[in-house]
């Protein structure tokens, strides 16, 4: 049995959104069924709605930055309830047996966890996400939106949010520390309130100097242009961890080389390219590459409550979905760094 319900839909790589439906499966006794108020826009939708990372599954509904309101529980349900306030981010499932789904790192379960949307659940049927009215998921992978947060404010912190809070948390980001933010956009500007909120020192490295009123207000302590070659020798042996949110080609030696003793950059982006790197911008001082993706879901609830406990919401522009090539539209915005700074689409237009 199922229900449908209404959607935005992209039915081929890279084809306009079409006003359709999804199938959603009746509520099982673990289940949570979730009225849709917000879905968040981001960069990754677009590349997997552009088939931009490999294959991917059509007709596709996007969307893993899901904030809502329950509208009905399983029998067996115990952590949630009807009127409750929730979220969803990139996962509805995961192998729950693994050494990593068991240490709460459920975003790297060996078996592969079930993506919200363009994925498959363990027993073959296709995943759609929260570009829709409703949702429903198992309650071990719904995420509580703690009063203080308004839901649209918070949609993105299911990704974007817990894509940053992860590594800052992992890597120790907090009084004391310098934290390096490159890029200012959807993730940038959340890890530049995040990281400020941790008590860290905060310098956003971005091609210019446009944002730089924006950063400043959400917490950065410096600003720089990556642009402008001064900036790199002027900054060398000062930052402690960088975060490297952009997904394009860059030269990787020189923001190495900002690192102090012991430094990390953690690359949260995703660039199409291979990058590349001299050794001894490494060894120079015992400096460390890494990557870091999303969280599990005990540190998403974490994150939100401690977004909710320092009044930390994403910067957004709520779309208006009634006419679906808004959201066609608001891709390209993206694309070319034109939203100031996540799109978050109102699902009671949907």
């Amino acid at each position: 049995m199922s229900t449908t319900v209404s959607a935005l839909v992209t039915p081929t790589a890279g084809a306009p959104f079409e006003r359709s439906t999804v199938e959603r499966r009746d509520v099982g006794p673990h289940d949570v069924q979730i009225d849709i108020a917000y879905a968040g826009i981001c960069h990754s939708d677009i590349h997997q709605a552009r088939e931009e990372w490999g294959s991917a599954i059509f007709p596709m509904v996007p969307g893993h930055e899901i904030a809502g309101v329950v509208s009905s529980v399983g029998s067996d349900v115990t952590k949630h309830q009807v009127g409750d306030r929730v979220g969803i981010g990139c996962f509805v499932d995961s192998c729950r047996e693994c050494e990593n789904c068991l240490a709460g790192e459920e975003q790297f379960c060996l078996k592969g966890m079930v993506a919200t949307y363009n994925g498959r659940q363990y027993s073959g049927e296709n995943t759609h996400g929260g570009y829709s009215k409703q949702i429903v998921a198992d309650e071990n992978y719904v995420l509580s939106i703690p009063e203080g947060i308004s839901l649209d404010e918070a949609a993105p912190l299911l990704c974007a949010g817990i894509t940053t809070y992860s590594p800052l948390k992992h890597w120790g980001a907090g009084p004391g520390k310098k934290v390096a933010v490159v890029g200012m956009g959807g993730l940038g500007h959340l890890a530049v309130k995040i990281a400020h909120a941790l008590g860290a020192e905060v310098t956003v490295i971005s091609q210019t100097l446009s944002k730089q009123e924006d950063g400043l207000k959400l917490g950065a302590d410096h600003y720089y242009a990556s642009s402008d070659p001064a900036t790199f020798t002027e900054l060398r042996n000062t930052f402690d961890l960088i975060i490297n949110t952009i997904s394009a080609d860059m030269d990787i030696d020189a923001y190495a080389r900002t690192l102090r003793l012991n430094g990390t950059m953690v690359f949260v982006g995703l660039p199409e390219n291979p990058q590349s790197f001299k050794a001894g911008s490494l060894i120079g001082g015992r400096r460390s590459l890494a990557g870091s993706n999303i969280g599990g879901i005990r540190e998403t609830q974490e994150m939100l409550d401690f977004c909710a406990e320092h009044g930390i919401g994403a910067e957004i522009e709520l779309l208006d979905a009634t006419d679906p090539a808004t959201i066609d539209e608001a891709y390209d915005l993206v694309v070319r760094s034109k939203v100031r700074y996540r799109f978050v689409i109102d699902a009671a237009t949907i």
